[in-house]
């Protein structure tokens, strides 16, 4: 047991150690004017066709349908890109819930932006 209390401390300081480097780093891009994707809470959201745009906003999920079933995005999801098969995408802000159907589209997303195009 006492070898796991001596390695604590030694664990509490790496971890404060890259605390203190991510927080470095966040200060010296937001010194250049760099400005984070998003708030971490939405994402930003865009369904359109070439002809229509249905929904473009901030959102805190996305639902929809693929070959492999239903699934989500919520904010801060991975790089993504999937087709979508027919269903209603479901857009979820903060104070509403919007329902676009659709019959088919492919869907990017990539820092905390998504981007749906319809009818390809």
């Amino acid at each position: 047991m006492a070898d796991n209390d001596e390695k604590k401390p030694d664990e509490d300081a790496k971890a404060a150690a890259a605390a203190e480097k991510v927080a470095a780093s966040v200060k010296a891009a937001e010194s250049k004017g760099a400005q984070p994707a998003s708030n971490g809470k939405t994402m930003h959201v865009k369904v359109y066709a070439p002809f229509r745009t249905y929904f473009d906003g901030e959102a805190v999920s996305v639902s929809a349908v693929n070959d492999t079933g239903p699934f989500d995005i919520l904010p801060r999801h991975h790089n993504f890109m999937t087709l979508v098969n027919q269903c209603d995408i479901v857009i979820r802000t903060e104070t509403s819930e919007e329902k676009v159907p659709i019959n088919r589209g492919v869907m990017h997303v990539k820092a905390d932006k998504v981007d749906i195009f319809l009818d390809v």
